[in-house]
């Protein structure tokens, strides 16, 4: 489904349900005395924000055990949960989003399979969307931890949250998953949680290994040979928030300055399938010898091993960006509607160029990260010189 679909279904469905379910739970008398002993994360949509999500997933594994954490997504979005490796395989909870039948039957299929292994925690991570805060409802879960508006004007998804935290729009992502979690250590209320201080929350990033084979197998299939230098170039935002893309013409005519400048390396374009046509025609104009096409010709699984293998990534604010974060490679992430402030990949070899101007963010959780504008000039106003400029300052230490 497009993003806009899933917001029209997310509020004209999602809020009489939240406001019918609200009722019920008011009046139904729940005892939530008891620890957990299991517990379901709940982040549909957005790969990214998985990664985000390290620290929060491996401290509860270390504090409920493995076997007892459990995850629920779109079945797009599940491969990074895998590249993790930190939770088992079968607790990975799948929704396949196509149309609307399929997300309606596969969300039933999830909430019996949840409801039988007696979840009895469940963390809704998603910035008040109403479809994730009636699944950790619905699951039966007494422990319920999400975002909760109090007195402020953030969109209404009910009443039935009893971990109630407060959005803090100063905090780093990976932080407010931490803070989700931890407020599980206190009691149910209907204060805002967790009086804590953010500066103890330790926030991990994971760096990961290719296998030998793998990437020998990749070399191989793609014609990459060992010690090649090789530059990925990322034009791709995803459809969920379009505003995000620097000028596909900007990142052709960054390709060609590069390679002008550094012959020597490899220059490789990513996207989607559907983006092949026009990036080999952006390819075809530039006329370059050491410029290539592979979007759509790697899985997902190839693609973290290009993000591995390459001296350098330049991406918009997406997806990719904290792919390319989870290895030893260099990352320059071009920011505009949304604020690094609050997403920036967090290895230490990101570099982010973000033009502050006052408009900007205008993607946050109060428009349900759809913004009207029209005229994207944080994003637009990104030269392919300063961008230029970046990547040769992070080459030229690299080398």
């Amino acid at each position: 489904m497009k993003a806009a679909t899933i917001k029209k279904i997310d509020y004209f469905i999602g809020v009489p349900l939240c406001f019918i379910f609200s009722i019920f739970n008011s009046i139904k008398s729940s005892n939530v005395s008891s620890k957990p002993k299991k517990v379901l994360f709940i982040k549909l949509i957005e790969q990214g924000a998985s990664v985000l999500a390290y620290s929060a997933l491996k401290e509860s594994i270390d504090r409920y055990g493995k076997e007892n954490v459990y995850f629920l997504v779109f079945q797009e979005n599940r491969f990074i949960l895998d590249l993790l490796d930190l939770l088992e395989p079968s607790n990975i909870i799948e929704i396949r989003n196509n149309d609307g039948l399929t997300f309606i039957k596969d969300s039933f299929k999830a909430i019996l399979k949840l409801r039988k292994e007696r979840i009895d925690a469940s963390i809704d991570m998603e910035f008040f969307s109403r479809a994730s805060n009636l699944f950790s409802y619905l699951i039966g879960a007494k422990h319920r931890v999400g975002l909760f508006r109090f007195k402020g004007e953030q969109p209404y998804r009910g009443n039935l949250v009893n971990y109630r935290v407060i959005y803090n729009p100063y905090l780093h992502v990976s932080k407010h998953y931490l803070l989700l979690l931890k407020a599980l250590e206190g009691e149910s209320s209907k204060g805002p949680a967790l009086k804590v201080n953010h500066q103890d929350l330790i926030i991990e990033h994971p760096i990961l290994q290719i296998d030998k084979r793998e990437s020998d197998a990749f070399r191989k299939k793609f014609n990459v040979d060992i010690g090649e230098k090789i530059i990925v170039l990322n034009p791709n935002a995803s459809d969920m928030l379009p505003l995000r893309k620097w000028e596909s013409e900007k990142f052709g005519k960054l390709a060609e300055v590069i390679q002008n400048y550094y012959p020597e390396y490899k220059i490789v374009f990513t996207g989607l399938i559907q983006e092949k046509d026009a990036i080999d025609q952006l390819i075809h104009q530039l006329n370059l010898a050491s410029v290539f096409n592979f979007a759509g010709k790697t899985s997902l699984k190839e693609l973290m091993i290009l993000y591995g293998l390459s001296d350098l990534v330049v991406s918009n604010d997406s997806g990719p960006a904290h792919f390319a974060s989870l290895f030893n490679t260099n990352v320059l992430v071009l920011f505009g509607p949304e604020t690094p402030q609050l997403f920036a990949p967090l290895s230490k070899n990101i570099t982010v160029i973000y033009k502050n101007l006052a408009c900007s963010p205008c993607v946050n959780v109060y428009n349900h990260r759809f913004s009207s504008c029209t005229n994207n000039l944080c994003i637009k106003s990104i030269t392919v010189e300063e961008v230029f400029d970046k990547a040769k300052e992070i080459l030229n230490e690299r080398s």
